[in-house]
């Protein structure tokens, strides 16, 4: 993957979108401390360079209706580059799905899946198996209660702190 370079400046513009999501022109410049028109030319660089991926409102589902949140771990059976990408293309495809991650160790994906019921999260287990995508075990955590869930801070990885 290529790496994009960014300054300390494109660092604040994506902090600022990062906490508040989509802003005005005017805004984004005032938070980031930098004049509109050059604030807006390095915003559309970072947006064209594929840094600014999209705005998102983070929900609280939970005030609206109770859902089955379920953290599940899969093992293929076998491990070829073809295999990870049948399994991946097909779980793309899987609303109920919101995360997948491959993992190095001892499984190969982590899932989060969110579902009405815990008979419909079964029913996505079942046809996840029926698919025939080289599931070799797969083991589930009933998520109980949310400790944290954030964003992690951009400024703070991509500068060394002073010693």
């Amino acid at each position: 993957m290529r790496r994009i370079g960014i300054d300390a400046a494109d660092v604040r513009i994506l902090c600022a979108l990062q906490q508040h999501g989509q802003l005005s022109k005017t805004k984004l410049s005032e938070l980031v401390n930098l004049s509109p028109t050059p604030c807006w030319i390095r915003f559309n660089r970072l947006k064209k360079e594929g840094l600014i991926r999209g705005y998102h409102a983070d929900i609280a589902v939970d005030k609206i209706k109770n859902f089955t949140k379920v953290v599940v771990t899969v093992s293929l059976k076998e491990h070829r580059k073809t295999d990870f990408e049948r399994f991946e293309k097909h779980i793309c495809q899987v609303d109920e799905v919101v995360e997948c991650l491959a993992t190095g160790g001892g499984m190969d994906y982590v899932l989060k899946v969110v579902t009405r019921s815990l008979v419909d999260f079964q029913q996505v287990m079942d046809e996840l198996l029926s698919a025939e995508l080289g599931i070799d075990r797969y083991v589930t955590y009933i998520r109980t209660r949310e400790i944290k869930s954030s964003q992690p801070d951009l400024a703070k990885l991509m500068f060394e702190p002073d010693n």
